[in-house]
């Protein structure tokens, strides 16, 4: 694996997310310890759901045979999207800081921002490895434009986790009810401004911080 990962020029990334993940598990253990409380142990779940998209997408850029197939490139961007709203979703989790808390305000700031940093830089990997794949059939002008949706889309995505309370797996476990609030906002967009009120600012916000890395990775490499 590890001569698989040099090959593909992934072993730096996998080790850096790697003791990312590490370090924002050892901040939640550490609180778990010193204040004898589970409050915040969830945000490992939300990690490695925020994981996900980057595994399904590193496996494929592993085994460029998988590219060869259009109906794997389809199941993999299903798959894909399915999830990613998970890495961005951990920035909501900062609704959760509490004016009284076992622990200082400021340690369950970092902590928070931590998890979210990790998701978001694990969604935006995977956002990358999207575009590399895709664009082998299209140009860079369209896989921009692609981009900037599906990241728009990952918004709605968090509405539908953060206030309808829907993840992932519920497209298998009630197909029908997720359905139907999705159908419900998009035929009926004035009766939730809310839905979208979230869905265009966290779209905009994650478009302003994804192309600033875009950016900064142009210019080192200029």
């Amino acid at each position: 694996m590890i001569k698989l990962l040099k090959e593909s020029n992934r072993l730096n990334e996998t080790l850096f997310m790697g003791g990312l993940s590490l370090l924002c598990f050892s901040f939640s253990i550490f609180r778990f310890i010193y204040t004898d409380t589970k409050v915040f142990l969830f945000l490992n779940w939300n990690l490695f759901l925020a994981f996900v998209p980057w595994a399904v997408t590193s496996v494929t850029i592993l085994k460029p045979k998988l590219q060869t197939y259009r109906i794997t490139i389809f199941i993999l961007l299903s798959i894909w999207l399915l999830f990613f709203p998970n890495a961005p979703y951990i920035l909501t989790d900062l609704f959760h800081l509490r004016l009284k808390s076992a622990m200082p305000k400021w340690f369950d700031l970092i902590l928070i921002l931590s998890f979210a940093w990790t998701g978001l830089v694990f969604g935006f990997l995977s956002l990358w490895d999207i575009e590399k794949i895709l664009s082998k059939s299209m140009n860079r002008i369209w896989m921009s434009l692609i981009s900037v949706c599906l990241l728009f889309i990952g918004s709605f995505g968090i509405y539908l986790g953060r206030y309808l309370r829907w993840n992932s797996w519920d497209i298998i476990n009630e197909p029908f009810n997720l359905i139907y609030d999705i159908t419900d906002r998009l035929v009926n967009p004035f009766d939730h401004p809310r839905t979208w009120g979230v869905t265009m600012f966290m779209g905009i916000f994650l478009n302003i911080i994804y192309w600033t890395f875009r950016m900064i990775k142009k210019r080192d490499l200029d």
